[in-house]
């Protein structure tokens, strides 16, 4: 018989934090799953990590080439058999009774998808600091259906916000077998959002557990250093898409939403097409795009205390973790209180 539960690792350089993540899944109480890592070429041991453990309820597949974390996580989900797909990011750890959790409240629901709180915790403490529900300072308190305008509206480009974008939401197989529903390869980070709002385009009963059981690090080398520019100009690629789909027309609440975080990605967008050809030099480059930019001197002051208190941390305090989505969110709380 097909398992309960497929949990799909992504991993790509992560031998250090591998183990912790594939123990956490293997000593879920929920015992009926299989566990599908997806090795993108990494060129440390993380392979070896994932094969030193017996488990006959593991499989571990390894690309020849780096294709991207969404690449990755297609081809474990293309393997999996489970009736419920959960996805854990290498660097990531369950509670215990996660999967139990979550899968009992789902089948209540008759949900197709459900996600939990997480744990925000930086890497090398050994507990969290906060929750993503704490932070956005939303006021959950038992378990909320989400609709797709909330999950946009709330989860907008650097601004203060619920952001589920980043939450981990077991997907029912079964419903993404339906409505072909796979990562887009194309976005190289932050698939996660993109994802969710497929499945909630086609109709998905997506839910939210208050309680967090999942633990989301934060750490210095992951995909959030990566650079922005790319990843706004994919972000915004997708959600052009998105605004073309008759469903998303016929929505004018979600057109609106979607309209909104667009402009909010061109505003950034913007700012890096100046920011990033100073950085490595390119003056020339640099000034056409300050006179395609007429507000970036305004931008750029509004900015300079954040770019100020940043800089300070990473090179005089030796925070490595500044640009990291926990800083990010307490900082955006911040500027709002």
């Amino acid at each position: 018989m097909n398992p309960k539960v497929s949990v799909i690792i992504p991993a790509y350089n992560t031998e250090a934090y591998i183990a912790k993540a594939i123990e956490s899944v293997l000593e879920q109480t929920l015992t009926d799953i299989e566990v599908i890592i997806v090795d993108d070429a990494s060129s440390d041991k993380t392979v070896e990590v994932a094969k030193s453990f017996t488990d006959p309820r593991l499989k571990v597949i390894v690309n020849q080439q780096n294709l991207g974390a969404a690449a990755a996580r297609n081809r474990a989900l293309r393997a999996a058999q489970g009736e419920w797909i959960a996805v854990l990011d290498s660097d990531d750890w369950y509670a215990p009774e996660r999967l139990s959790k979550l899968v009992s409240l789902a089948n209540e629901r008759n949900a197709d998808m459900i996600a939990d709180d997480l744990y925000l915790i930086e890497d090398g403490e050994t507990s969290p600091w906060s929750t993503l529900i704490q932070e956005s300072e939303e006021r959950i308190d038992k378990i909320l259906q989400v609709d797709i305008v909330y999950f946009v509206e709330t989860d907008v480009y650097g601004q203060p916000g619920l952001h589920l974008g980043i939450s981990k939401p077991l997907f029912k197989r079964e419903f993404l077998v339906k409505h072909g529903i796979e990562y887009d390869d194309a976005i190289r980070m932050g698939q996660d959002f993109w994802i969710d709002m497929k499945c909630l385009i086609k109709g998905a009963r997506f839910f939210l557990e208050p309680k967090p059981y999942y633990f989301y690090r934060s750490r210095p080398g992951s995909l959030v250093h990566k650079s922005q520019l790319s990843r706004l100009n994919q972000y915004l690629n997708a959600s052009n898409s998105f605004m073309q789909q008759e469903v998303v027309k016929k929505n004018p609440a979600l057109m609106r939403a979607l309209s909104y975080n667009n402009s909010v990605y061109k505003k950034h967008l913007a700012y890096l097409k100046v920011v990033e050809p100073l950085k490595e030099g390119k003056w020339l480059t640099a000034l056409t795009e300050m006179g395609k930019n007429p507000y970036f001197f305004y931008d750029f002051i509004s900015r300079l205390n954040n770019i100020i208190e940043r800089r300070i941390q990473y090179y005089v305090m030796g925070n490595k973790s500044v640009f990291d989505i926990s800083y990010n969110i307490q900082r955006q709380r911040k500027t709002t209180n």
